[in-house]
């Protein structure tokens, strides 16, 4: 019988060797931890609520304004110069709260997603998060695990550790008690145990980190942002020194015209434009972890916005993920006891690889008795070899038994056995291949398994040749009830689904026959006598690649983005890592193993293509809503800032008050601030979605410029229609610029009539909330402070007419615009 013994034999095999280690106590790991700090590599650091908040000072025109305000006071105009400063503080303080919201909601979804090592602590294994591994900590390595600290291994057990990160190589490389192991690479196959030397930036990772400054690329997204808030940097310069020198020439006051120029800068100015990008991505961040998607990197979502291909294994996402055995069987299509054991014994002794093969080999057999094999050595499994060997000792034979897949284990046969037989291999393959078909092509996955007798006690690859080919372990993974209808789903979205996989390419074909998608199959081997344009123009019409080694995932998903497409791949296995490395997204699991994790932008709580569906919906939702945010703001802000540069040079006097213009900044500011909560029409998710610098800049220009019009057509209707006082002006004009801006919300959110998309509860709460306030807080102890005037019943009459107006023109407006350009 199978005991749990035997099953756990991976585990088992350095039972007596952990038992033997005592490893550091507790007491010892939180003195090391404090001495020696948290191991971490180039990640960032947690701000704390003070840092948050004197980061809102960081823009120079606000220190400036700053100063100024106090230079104001010095001079006697000390109440204007505290409101300034009190205006500043306010909005201040509501950039901090809305940073400081963005900053913990990352936080608090990266927490969901932790990578964990096994340590040997006070003589026990236990697991603890890898930040707290420390000096002289005992690891134990498996496969799937990451190598979390540099050090050397005490004991190893076929371990193959894949060094890639570090020195460019792909392959795996065998270690043995004694040899160092390094941060940054991961256990490919194997077991070990290994003692910590170096955390951290003292690690080989962490000096290279530290030198390099190492980190994942630059998007497309971030890089746009950074170019777009320069130009806007420049922009606002120009105004404020026009602005300053004229109002200065025209002797409206040195400290005026300069406070005036600098409240103009502000409300364009871009220094806080990442932060107020972040606060919109972490709000969708939020709402993409309610639907089961983890976002660990806030850039991310704009690729997983444009993502147009998605590229997954079959496994799990398609089907149901269960491998069950259907049955074990000989040459001759008849169950086979000798196959089944055979087998058993391989899966249950191997030491290396973690994976669902194995348990349902040893989940079906749980009452086969294979106490008699004792064994010898192991040949481990990897992704290029694809087969896996184990040297066992029965009734003092040494029998060598090799499972893998088909293709793998028939080049290390030469003969084959039936009915107790030994038959040449040539004489009976065409049998062998018809029974792989049979099964392969209704779907099952088929796995070979062959033997030898062998004078030896320790094996290498040299000795995986001159086997008996014995029959198949044939399993099943039946397809999801609604993948067909997911994938469709996708379609809809304008995603083309790839499936990527290494099993037989039969196989992969009858899973996309029965998803209704092109059965056309491009395998491993086809890649390879491919060229790198002849791979590119391959992979722009077929959907299924199968038989596929690590490697050569990599390359088709290089070629999916040299052929134009975002492409996103989700992986899971050690075997995933090279192509999530290269995808534009990189998509996991919360059980996959822990260098998948690390490795991913975005982690699923669940492995089906309906979560993906969900994230994809709540990804363009994010983004849809940031760029909305930003168009808006910056189109809005522009407007108001070209009109009152204008202003400068026909107004005799100052057309409005620098704690006028921070005070509308600062109310349109708390309007702005709910449209990443915003509803996004469904017409605009549809299709995948890019970051567009062109778009925004024609967006800022074209109805900046409109409401710049309006601005125009109030101040001169203020001064020769109505003969307005230079305080009703003001008031005037600050009463029509706010709710305007703010109206304008409701009206710019969309690209359809604004009263057939229905905003946000919150957008709608706030947006009424401003509007009103504009009317009230000429009545109100502020408005005094802030010299604003309540207006005559004409005047406010004439200011909801222009509105009615501004708004009309801009549906207008949207319509032209609309038919010519689109994000």
């Amino acid at each position: 019988m199978i005991t749990n013994q035997n099953i756990k034999n991976p585990e088992n095999i350095m039972k007596a060797n952990t038992q033997k280690i005592i490893g550091l106590s507790s007491k010892e790991a939180e003195e090391r931890l404090k001495k020696y700090g948290l191991n971490k590599v180039g990640k960032e650091k947690r701000f704390t609520d003070l840092e948050l908040f004197l980061n809102q000072f960081k823009s120079p025109y606000i220190l400036l304004l700053l100063f100024t305000a106090i230079l104001s006071a010095i001079l006697g105009e000390t109440i204007d110069a505290l409101v300034i400063i009190t205006i500043v503080l306010l909005g201040s303080i509501l950039d901090f709260w809305q940073e400081r919201g963005a900053h913990r909601t990352v936080e608090k979804l990266l927490s969901m997603i932790k990578t964990y090592v096994n340590v040997i602590r006070d003589g026990k294994e236990t697991e603890i998060p890898i930040e707290y591994v420390v000096p002289d900590d005992i690891i134990v390595l498996r496969a799937g695990d990451m190598v979390p600290a540099d050090g050397v291994l005490l004991e190893a057990k076929d371990i193959f550790i894949n060094e890639s990160l570090l020195t460019g190589e792909p392959y795996p490389v065998e270690k043995f008690a004694n040899d160092n192991v390094f941060m940054g690479t991961h256990v490919v196959s194997g077991f070990g145990i290994m003692k910590t030397v170096k955390t951290a930036k003292d690690t080989e990772y962490g000096k290279i980190a530290d030198k390099l400054r190492l980190g994942k690329a630059e998007t497309d997204f971030e890089r746009g942002l950074r170019r777009f808030g320069y130009t806007l940097l420049q922009v606002a310069t120009i105004l404020i020194i026009v602005v300053f020198a004229v109002n200065t020439y025209y002797h409206r006051g040195v400290i005026d015209s300069l406070l005036f120029a600098l409240s103009l800068g502000i409300g364009i100015t871009p220094v806080l434009l990442p932060a107020v990008v972040s606060v919109g991505l972490s709000y969708g961040a939020r709402f993409m972890a309610n639907k089961g998607a983890i976002v660990k990197r806030l850039a991310s979502i704009e690729n997983f916005g444009s993502m147009n291909v998605f590229c997954c294994d079959k496994t799990g996402t398609l089907t149901e993920g269960k491998m069950k055995i259907f049955a074990f069987k000989n040459i001759k299509d008849q169950d086979d006891n000798k196959v089944a054991i055979f087998s058993c014994v391989n899966s249950c002794l191997q030491t290396g690889y973690k994976n669902p093969i194995d348990d349902a080999i040893k989940e079906s057999h749980k009452d086969l008795d294979i106490s008699d094999y004792k064994k010898l050595d192991e040949i481990p499994y990897d992704f290029n070899r694809k087969r896996l060997s184990i040297l066992v000792k029965k009734d003092d034979k040494n029998i060598l038994i090799t499972k893998g897949a088909y293709s793998h284990i028939i080049e290390v046969c030469t003969y084959a056995e039936i009915d107790g037989k030994i038959l040449d291999l040539k004489d009976i393959i065409q049998d062998i291949e018809k029974l792989y078909t049979l099964y392969s092509s209704q779907g099952y996955k088929l796995i070979a398994v062959s033997y030898k007798y062998i004078d030896k006690e320790r094996i290498d690859f040299n000795d995986e040749s001159g086997e008996i080919f014995i029959g198949f372990v044939i399993l099943h993974d039946p397809l999801k009830p609604d993948a067909k209808d997911l994938v469709n789903k996708l379609k809809d979205l304008g995603i083309e689904l790839r499936i990527i996989t290494g099993d037989n390419k039969l196989v992969a074909q009858h899973i996309a026959q029965s998803l209704g998608l092109d059965g056309k199959v491009l395998s491993g081997e086809d890649i390879r006598h491919l060229s790198e344009d002849a791979l590119i123009n391959k992979v722009k019409d077929t959907f299924v690649f199968a038989e596929l080694t690590p490697l050569q995932k990599d390359l088709v998903v290089s070629a999916l983005k040299d052929a134009g497409y975002v492409v996103g791949y989700m992986g899971d296995g050690i075997n995933d890592i090279a192509a999530m490395r290269e995808a534009d997204v990189a998509i996991s699991v919360d059980n996959a193993v822990d260098i998948a994790k690390e490795t991913a932008d975005i982690v699923l709580l669940k492995a089906d293509l309906q979560t993906i569906i969900d994230a994809v919906v709540e990804g363009r939702k994010t983004f849809l809503n940031t760029m909305k945010y930003l168009f808006m703001q910056v189109s809005s802000n522009f407007g108001n800032v070209f009109s009152m540069t204008g202003a400068s040079f026909i107004i005799p006097f100052l057309p409005m008050l620098p704690k006028q213009v921070l005070s509308q900044n600062l109310m349109s500011d708390v309007a702005v601030m709910s449209i990443p909560t915003d509803n996004v029409d469904k017409d605009w998710i549809k299709t995948p979605k890019k970051w567009n610098i062109e778009f925004i800049k024609r967006f800022m220009i074209v109805f900046g410029l409109i409401s710049s019009v309006y601005d125009f057509v109030t101040y001169f209707s203020l001064i020769y229609v109505f003969n307005a006082s230079q305080e009703l002006f003001r008031s005037a004009w600050f009463l029509e610029g706010l709710l305007t801006e703010v109206a304008i919300l409701l009206v710019l959110r969309t690209r359809e009539f604004f009263l057939k998309s229905r905003p946000s509860n919150f957008l709608i709460l706030t947006v009424s909330s401003i509007f009103i306030s504009g009317f009230i807080i000429p009545f109100t102890p502020i408005g005094k402070l802030l010299e604003l005037q309540p207006l005559t019943l004409s005047l406010y009459l004439f200011v909801i007419i222009v509105i009615i107006l501004y708004i009309l023109t801009v549906e207008i407006g949207k319509k032209f615009f609309y038919k010519k350009y689109d994000l």
